[in-house]
C-alpha cells in the first residue's frame, strides 16, 4: 500500500494558514519523537556517540521549530491548533523502513530520505499556496529540512567510512554538488 504524496501535497496545498500551522507544529513536534526513538535505537545498538548526539540535536531542532511556529500561532489564533486529517509527511513514509533496518547506514539513508522528501513537499508548497504568510512558512520549513539532510549526510559519510566498505561515492548534481539522494519526483 503505497502513499499518494501528490493527493497528500494537494490537500496540503488547500489548508487555510491556521490548518497548515496546526498540521506542521504537530508534525514537527511528531518529527522530535522520531528523532528521540533513533537517539534510543542508536544507543541500544551501541553506536558512536556522536550519531546518539545528531538525532539528540535534530529532536531538539524539530521541538524548537515546532515551539516557534506554535508561538505564532498563538499569537494569531489562540492556544487551541485545528484538527487537521492529512498524514504527517515528514516521518509517515518511512516509519516501517526504520522498523525494519538492522544497520545505522540504513538508518540514516532512510533519514535522509525523509529529509529532502519534506523540503520536496514543502518547496512544492510555496508554490501551490496563495497566502503569502504560509508560503513564508513552507519556505522556513523547507530550509529546516535541507539543514537537517546536510547533517544527517555527515553522520552518514563517516558511518560509512566507519562501517562499511565498497559503498560508491555520492552522485554529483548537474552544479558539480554531490547530494546523496535525490529529491523526490513524486509530486
Amino acid at each position: 500500500m503505497g502513499i499518494d504524496m501528490t493527493a497528500i501535497v494537494e490537500k496540503l496545498a488547500g489548508l487555510s494558514e491556521k490548518e497548515a500551522l496546526s498540521y506542521w507544529i504537530t508534525g514537527e513536534h511528531e518529527e522530535e519523537r522520531f528523532y528521540w526513538e533513533l537517539a534510543e535505537r542508536a544507543k541500544e545498538l551501541g553506536l558512536d556517540d556522536d550519531l546518539v548526539e545528531t538525532f539528540a540535536i535534530l529532536a531538539k531542532e524539530s521541538k524548537g521549530h515546532g515551539d516557534r511556529l506554535f508561538e505564532i500561532y498563538k499569537r494569531r489564533y489562540g492556544e487551541q491548533l485545528e484538527k487537521v486529517d492529512i498524514p504527517p509527511v515528514e516521518v509517515l513514509p518511512l516509519i516501517e523502513k526504520f522498523k525494519k533496518a538492522s544497520d545505522v547506514i540504513s538508518i540514516l539513508y532512510e533519514a535522509m530520505k525523509s529529509e529532502l522528501l519534506a523540503e520536496a513537499i514543502y518547496e512544492e508548497l510555496m508554490k501551490k499556496v496563495r497566502n503569502g504568510d504560509v508560503g513564508k512558512v513552507y519556505e522556513y520549513l523547507a530550509m529546516v529540512e535541507q539543514e537537517h539532510y546536510n547533517q544527517l549526510r555527515k553522520e552518514y559519510e563517516i558511518c560509512v567510512k566507519k562501517y562499511s566498505r565498497g559503498i560508491e561515492a555520492p552522485p554529483q548534481t548537474s552544479t558539480g554538488e554531490e547530494k546523496m539522494i535525490q529529491k523526490p519526483s513524486c509530486i
